[in-house]
């Protein structure tokens, strides 16, 4: 058998936790039920794009190439800028049901190129603009378009013309069913030299501002890394290559910004995107927070790449073995497709085989939903709207999910907890995909 159908064979019966650790984060939580408290049942409207950099989730998180543990308890994810957005790209930008000339729609450009089944080693693809990302344009052409004319696309907006945008792919390996290894490769792909930030953010779901009382975890930096505790899930430890610098905030609402009030949080969840953006005195000089990224600022000349090299395990270091691991645990991948596909099966069948599998994987997400508590209310939060008991999943009284479920979707999902589907494009795990490939 092969390393992969090993690892397989350890997970069910708890020899080896190999499932413990996988991309379990969503790219949007922004806009679904499980996060609507309004009275009208506007979940769209409750929780638009715009809220999601400054307020806390309740029940889920999001991120770009996201990884967690099986209770998203701690989080990893990738965010960016370009230099010139108002904001930083740290989730999916997409249309609302009521704002996209035919429902709600992606508007970005990513793929999931590769998994195994036991996330042992993952591969994942996004598309960035080097110009300013087009929020307005995108709602405003789609918004004035009707439902019999084509919907309105990022890569109509000229934003990637003659290249002008960067290739980040994200490749994840497990040393072991505790450690990750993680490598972010940075294209231009322009036909000039452009500078990107890249902040490789870790962070805790926000569990302990709903119940008084419940244990806040933190993250502090210990040398050259940013050592998470965690009364739970324990010590874990993310390791740079380089001499990136950190910047801590918490995973707490800016209730200033979005409400009028004052925050309980001096540095609150968008701290870290206030700061890189413009220079603002926002994140926590005591270098401790719950929630911290890595900030390298990248000048690569065009068609170049640069990587960035990571460590996600319970001690500090990349470790010396950190190429070979890689370069296993991709051929290991090789080896288990492999002896999956079929025989007589052609080359490019098996591709297409991979890549719709890697689609389902990287689809799994923590599903937390107790309808009982959502209907009655934190102990720390306002009471919910008497609407809600007859509302949308008000009979669901049964459900109390904390599980990692597979949530593949296509077009809307009304009452599931994401409703944008993920692009995948067929084509080798190691090429780039068309920018025409759409959701």
């Amino acid at each position: 058998m092969s390393a992969e159908r090993d690892r397989l064979s350890e997970a069910p019966y708890g020899r080896a936790p190999w499932l413990r650790w996988g991309p379990y984060l969503s790219e949007r939580g922004w806009g679904t039920v499980r996060e609507d408290y309004s009275v009208s049942g506007d979940a769209w409207g409750f929780f638009p794009h715009d809220h999601a950099r400054s307020r806390a989730y309740r029940w889920n998180e999001d991120g770009l190439a996201g990884i967690c543990d099986d209770r998203q308890t701690l989080c990893f994810a990738l965010a960016l800028w370009n230099g010139r957005d108002p904001i930083l790209k740290e989730r999916i930008f997409g249309l609302t049901g009521t704002e996209g000339n035919h429902g709600e729609d992606a508007k970005e450009y990513w793929w999931y190129l590769d998994s195994t089944p036991t996330h042992s080693w993952m591969r994942w693809r996004y598309m960035y603009p080097q110009a300013e990302f087009p929020y307005g344009r995108l709602l405003h052409e789609n918004r004035s378009r009707g439902k019999l004319e084509p919907e309105f696309e990022l890569v109509d907006t000229g934003v990637f013309d003659d290249g002008r945008y960067w290739e980040i792919t994200t490749d994840y390996a497990k040393t072991s069913p505790e450690e990750l290894l993680i490598r972010i490769s940075v294209r231009n792909a322009g036909p000039e030299t452009a500078t990107i930030d890249v902040l490789p953010t870790l962070w805790f779901r926000n569990t302990w501002s709903w119940h008084p009382g419940t244990p806040k975890p933190s993250i502090s930096l210990e040398g050259a890394a940013l050592a998470a505790e965690h009364a739970d899930l324990g010590r874990r430890v993310l390791s740079p290559s380089g001499s990136p610098e950190a910047l801590f905030c918490e995973n707490e609402t800016n209730t200033r910004r979005l409400f009028g009030v004052p925050s309980p949080a001096r540095y609150p969840k968008d701290a870290i995107g206030d700061h890189v953006i413009s220079g603002a005195p926002t994140v926590n000089p005591d270098l401790r927070g719950t929630k911290a990224s890595f900030r390298y600022r990248l000048e690569v000349a065009a068609g170049k790449s640069t990587v960035i090299e990571l460590r996600l395990a319970k001690d500090a270091g990349l470790g010396a073995d950190f190429d070979q691991i890689m370069q296993a645990r991709a051929r290991e991948a090789d080896e288990f497709y492999a002896e999956l596909a079929p025989a007589r099966t052609g080359a490019d069948e098996v591709l297409v085989l991979r890549q719709a599998l890697a689609g389902m994987l990287w689809s799994k997400q923590f599903y937390h939903y107790d309808v009982r508590q959502w209907l009655d209310g934190d102990p720390a939060g306002p009471r919910p709207p008497d609407a809600r008991r007859v509302g949308r999943n008000s009979e669901w009284t049964h459900l109390n999910n904390r599980d990692v479920i597979s949530m593949p979707t296509s077009g809307s999902t009304r009452g599931t907890p994401h409703g944008i589907s993920p692009s995948i494009a067929s084509r080798s795990p190691t090429s780039t995909p068309s920018l025409r490939s759409r959701s």
